[in-house]
């Protein structure tokens, strides 16, 4: 509607500048605005988190499409990063109560700010992984996780925008990129409640190696691969 009106000098000048470094530096449009979008809501997000993806929805979208209507439930999100995967889920699911763990301090700061701004009931819990919900003798009905899944391999690969900006603790992750399923699903018996249900995020490659170490830890779950919108295998679950 404004086209033909002048810009003012003080949006014009911060906006050109924001174009220059993004070109230079690369830098990632989300932290010179500071925000991004995630399933209809605007997260705060800087150099101590992921940018929240679009992929990321469709896990969330998973979890509550899996969820009984209207009975009282517990989720963990492990490794919450800014908060997108718990304060949603919080939001969306008026009878769960959602706990989210992280190892970082920093990001755990940006998840806690974005749960107030956003009035999301939330738990968080400093740690690595499951450690902290052991600690505290929580156990579940849901896990979910985007953890990091990356294999340093790959780095070289990546966009600049993603590796230079992005933290390393969100995204590598030892032994080929499994090690955090390892760790995580290494813990489950010990926070999962009978019938649990697990969900995880995963790269393109890894269905079938991340289901694999579901089947032989949790031997009676039933495990399923599920593609996401680009015919990519994105999401793993396991109903215990």
């Amino acid at each position: 509607m404004d086209m033909r009106e002048p810009v003012p000098r003080e949006v014009e000048e911060p906006f050109q500048q924001a174009i220059i470094k993004h070109a230079k530096t690369g830098i990632p449009i989300q932290h010179i605005m500071g925000s991004e979008a995630f399933y209809g809501r605007k997260f705060q997000v800087n150099r101590h988190t992921l940018i929240p993806r679009p992929e990321t929805e469709e896990l969330v979208q998973q979890v509550i499409r899996s969820t009984p209507a209207n009975e009282p439930l517990t989720i963990v999100d492990v490794g919450t990063g800014s908060g997108i995967i718990a304060i949603t889920l919080a939001l969306e699911l008026d009878q769960a109560t959602v706990y989210a763990t992280d190892i970082s301090e920093e990001a755990l700061q940006v998840a806690k700010q974005n749960a107030a701004a956003l009035d999301a009931e939330v738990h968080f819990l400093q740690g690595d992984f499951l450690k902290p919900v052991i600690e505290q003798n929580i156990h579940a009905d849901i896990i979910v996780s985007n953890p990091p899944y990356i294999a340093e391999a790959e780095k070289a690969a990546l966009t600049d925008t993603v590796k230079n900006f992005d933290p390393d603790l969100a995204l590598f992750a030892d032994d080929n990129g499994l090690a955090a399923y390892k760790k995580i699903i290494h813990d489950l018996p010990h926070v999962m409640k009978q019938h649990g249900q697990i969900f995880f995020e995963i790269g393109a490659e890894q269905g079938l190696p991340v289901s694999n170490l579901l089947t032989s830890n949790l031997p009676t779950g039933t495990t399923e691969i599920i593609k996401d919108i680009n015919q990519k295998d994105r999401i793993v679950t396991c109903t215990w």
